[in-house]
């Protein structure tokens, strides 16, 4: 697990994936005051979502161990409402009809459009997070 800034008004924990655009990720988020964990298994997923309080979950379903949608599953079990984000090497329809059912807010395709997966989360914060949503002036 790696943390950044702890002054920082939201917490989102994302998965190292081999490309390091979890890197990239990073380098994007953190000017936005954004602190991120990250995790190299889908048990250590867990583990922190268990431990650490975040608002924001970005899983991937090829994660070691147990994948995304698994961790999703038993984080819901666990009774822990939060936002998740699940990326797929391959959307099925399967896999959205689960991802549906375990409410998860956005399933966005592999290779992730860095675009695409900071609007997503800018979304979900925004939705679930907007007391602390930055004011417009």
């Amino acid at each position: 697990m790696v943390f950044t800034d702890p002054a920082s008004r939201f917490t989102v924990l994302l998965p190292v994936q081999q490309e390091g655009w979890h890197r990239t990720v990073i380098a994007l988020l953190e000017p936005q005051g954004v602190q991120t964990v990250l995790a190299r298994s889908g048990r250590e997923a867990l583990d922190v979502i268990e431990t650490t309080p975040l608002h924001a979950v970005v899983l991937d379903t090829q994660m070691p161990g147990l994948g995304g949608l698994q961790v999703i599953k038993l984080m819901r079990e666990l009774r822990k409402s939060i936002p998740a984000i699940l990326l797929a090497d391959r959307l099925s329809n399967y896999l959205l009809r689960e991802a549906l059912g375990m409410q998860v807010f956005s399933v966005l395709s592999k290779p992730v459009d860095f675009n695409v997966l900071l609007d997503a989360l800018a979304r979900v914060l925004k939705r679930y997070h907007e007391n602390r949503w930055p004011s417009e002036s």
